[in-house]
């Protein structure tokens, strides 16, 4: 998986890792076009989400995050990171992810979230057929 660095002056998890990536709809933006273009700011990956819906949705009091899994192919060294978010991007298995939420480097999720996360990308839905 893609993980990214927060910013040390970042409020909220300042310096921790995290799944990428991350950020608020503006009003009139779809799913779609929110994810695409907090992908090319934080990254400066160019990805056409239009034509997909999110693996899935977690709801939390004050709104909803949708959650895309895609597998796309690019070189580290040719990602843009927004200096105001993203210090450092990375390659990371799920084994080195755990590890870092348990050494307190990454934001605190579940670790039967993030095994999920790997579970299921291949696929939408929570039944194997």
């Amino acid at each position: 998986m893609l993980i990214q660095q927060r910013q040390p002056f970042k409020q909220g998890w300042s310096n921790l890792w995290d799944i990428t990536c991350g950020g608020s709809a503006v009003v009139g933006d779809t799913s779609q076009q929110a994810a695409s273009r907090e992908l090319f700011e934080e990254l400066g990956i160019h990805y056409n989400f239009d034509k997909i819906r999110p693996h899935f949705t977690i709801n939390f009091e004050h709104g909803f995050d949708d959650y895309y899994l895609i597998e796309y192919d690019f070189d580290l060294n040719e990602l843009t990171l927004q200096t105001e978010e993203v210090q450092a991007a990375k390659w990371a298995s799920k084994e080195e992810i755990l590890n870092l939420i348990k050494l307190k480097k990454f934001i605190p999720y579940y670790e039967s979230f993030i095994a999920y996360l790997f579970e299921s990308r291949h696929h939408y839905g929570s039944i194997r057929l």
